[in-house]
């Protein structure tokens, strides 16, 4: 009996030591070696921009900015900086539920701009079927971030972020909250 359990504890710790599977990090080339400009007016002024022109481009009405979102999304940015752990938030269901976009790269090597169009050159595998078979790949998460940006039903949004030594962690977040099962984008 004894070496039954040693044998269900060993095969319990090799689970357990395992690592989770973790995206693969692409590194790109960079044009320089000066840090991108930062700022909070900056992110601000871009994000709305890039958030407007790609639902522009499908006809949705623009967002606003909100600074409750980006203060959610200020204390989560943090958070991940802090901890290194790159992973959506804990939300809870129903009420008060906030969509959200994650981005992840070398601390100061990319520009505003280049994080969102990170997000808006998804569009390539958009297809505007209900969700979750809005993917030409077949997997929702090769377009999610698109989809949150030009979700109909979306009009607020509140982006921040936040760095550690090698990393930065931009946080969106969005009322309502988008890429509801069953429903189209627009």
């Amino acid at each position: 009996m004894l070496k039954r359990h040693s044998w269900i504890a060993a095969v319990l710790l090799a689970a357990c030591a395992q690592a989770p599977e973790r995206p693969e990090r692409v590194v790109e080339p960079r044009t320089s070696a000066a840090s991108a400009p930062r700022g909070s007016v900056l992110l601000q002024r871009v994000m709305l921009a890039g958030h407007n022109r790609a639902r522009g481009d499908v006809g949705v009405a623009p967002v606003a900015w909100s600074e409750p979102l980006a203060a959610s999304a200020r204390a989560y940015a943090e958070t991940m900086a802090r901890t290194g752990r790159f992973e959506h938030a804990v939300q809870p269901m129903g009420a008060g539920r906030q969509g959200e976009n994650l981005w992840t790269g070398t601390r100061g090597a990319y520009r505003f701009d280049e994080m969102i169009g990170h997000w808006v050159a998804e569009r390539k595998d958009f297809l505007n079927l209900p969700t979750p078979q809005f993917s030409r790949t077949g997997r929702w998460e090769d377009v999610g971030h698109y989809t949150q940006i030009v979700w109909r039903g979306t009009t607020q949004v509140g982006c921040a972020i936040a760095g550690n030594a090698t990393d930065d962690y931009l946080v969106c977040r969005y009322a309502p909250p988008g890429n509801v099962m069953g429903q189209r984008a627009f």
